[in-house]
């Protein structure tokens, strides 16, 4: 299986640190302007970028990993493409994505050069996660800046799958943070009734971003899925 990683909001590959690290033959890829290039304007547009990329690498037997907005592509690609997928895993992602106006105006004024604001929800999205992650990541995230946040966000805010999410047949994981604020449990277990061939994992005491405040308990749910779709 080939697993590959696609990550949030105004985020890059390495976020998935404590994944690539454990599934050490697994690609977390950098999305289009998230750091190098121009960003695209909709879900649908980076789900036809990656399938590219897929192919170009040469990907088989491939498994998408989505977080958040990586969630939102991962699962218009199993609606697109299932034929080209074994599976897909959905971490604190949902079928819709509508994004709080609160949110899309700090952003706005970030752009204008308001940045604290901004900057402080990140890193209080941020403090359950290890020290030197946090340093790392934020750095990074400041690198690529408000106005590819906010291009995410607003493609989030347009997606909305929930009424053809029945559709998608492949094996699924949905792992959630019991705490997450931005897509709540409730989002979780609606994939999972929906979703026909579906396990939903909840994970204690985390938060949106789960995967990287409760790596052990997300690898190995992801490790057990994988072993699980194995012939």
């Amino acid at each position: 299986m080939k697993l590959i990683f696609l990550h949030g909001s105004g985020a890059y590959g390495g976020v998935w640190r404590y994944q690539t690290e454990y599934f050490p033959d697994s690609d977390a890829v950098n999305l289009p302007g998230h750091l190098q290039g121009q960003t695209l304007n909709s879900v649908e547009e980076y789900v036809d970028w990656l399938r590219e990329y897929v192919r170009g690498k040469g990907y088989r037997d491939v498994v998408l990993v989505g977080h958040s907005l990586g969630g939102a592509i991962a699962l218009m690609y199993a609606i697109k493409y299932p034929q080209e997928l074994k599976g897909i895993i959905i971490i604190g992602s949902g079928a819709r994505l509508k994004v709080h106006p609160m949110y899309l105006a700090t952003l706005e004024e970030a752009i204008k050069g308001n940045l604290q604001e901004w900057y402080q929800q990140m890193v209080a999205g941020h403090r359950l996660t290890p020290e030197d992650y946090q340093r790392e990541v934020l750095e990074k995230r400041k690198a690529i800046g408000p106005a590819v946040m906010l291009n995410d966000f607003l493609c989030c805010d347009k997606f909305d799958l929930m009424d053809r999410v029945q559709e998608i047949k492949l094996p699924a994981l949905i792992i959630c943070g019991e705490l997450d604020m931005m897509t709540p449990v409730k989002y979780a277990n609606y994939l999972g009734t929906k979703l026909t061939n579906s396990r939903v994992v909840i994970i204690p005491q985390a938060t949106h971003l789960v995967f990287a405040e409760k790596p052990e308990a997300v690898n190995e749910a992801i490790e057990d899925f994988v072993k699980g779709m194995s012939p």
